[in-house]
């Protein structure tokens, strides 16, 4: 028998980036860009577990959090460099 729910698993930054992100998008004119709205329902589903599960979002620091978040999971100007090298390989 099938597993009916499908578990993603993410890092704490991974999170509160993909948070972010889905809050500008659900109340900004991104939502525009979603022309299928069955996407909604899981969209807000995640949204509303990253939620529950981010304590941080709420935090006087919030902005400096997001933004740390995301300088560690931007990768590195040498990384698509040896990306490409990877791949000529």
């Amino acid at each position: 028998m099938e597993n009916p729910e499908i578990i993603i698993k993410l890092t704490p930054d991974e999170a509160l980036v993909l948070s972010d992100w889905l809050e500008q998008v659900q109340m900004t004119g991104l939502s525009r860009h979603i022309d299928d709205s069955a996407v909604w329902a899981p969209l807000h589903r995640i949204a509303g577990t990253l939620d529950k599960s981010l304590p941080g979002i709420f935090a006087a620091d919030y902005a400096e959090r997001l933004e740390a978040a995301r300088r560690r999971l931007r990768p590195a100007p040498d990384d698509s460099a040896s990306d490409d090298e990877d791949a000529d390989a």
